[in-house]
């Protein structure tokens, strides 16, 4: 797993929902109720984009159909049958990481 440092955010304590780049992906990084998540930020059923969308019951729920994933896992609400990647945040004294998982590393941890 390879780390990235996320500059210009810090924890909060108001809600946002920002978009940004770490690792060559697009994550939707989530401030809610005070915990803070990382999430892939393209919705899979209609590809919209979550960073657009809003919280609610501790998920971030998609602007085009409001498809809805679990911010902590990133599993879809019953009956969707699909989910978004989450990530691992580690918040250090020079700042805020996300953990991404190379392909082949899944590939590899698959087959243990």
């Amino acid at each position: 797993m390879n780390w990235y440092k996320i500059p210009g955010v810090q924890p909060a304590d108001e809600p946002f929902i920002k978009r940004i780049k770490a690792g060559g992906k697009s994550i939707c990084l989530v401030n809610y109720e005070g915990k803070l998540y990382a999430l892939s930020a393209i919705c899979p059923h209609a590809g919209g984009d979550l960073s657009d969308g809003w919280c609610e019951h501790s998920k971030i729920v998609c602007p085009i159909h409001r498809f809805s994933y679990d911010l902590a896992t990133g599993k879809g609400t019953e009956g969707q049958n699909d989910y978004i990647e989450s990530y691992p945040i580690e918040i250090k004294d020079d700042g805020l990481y996300i953990g991404i998982t190379g392909f082949w590393e899944k590939i590899k941890q698959a087959f243990r």
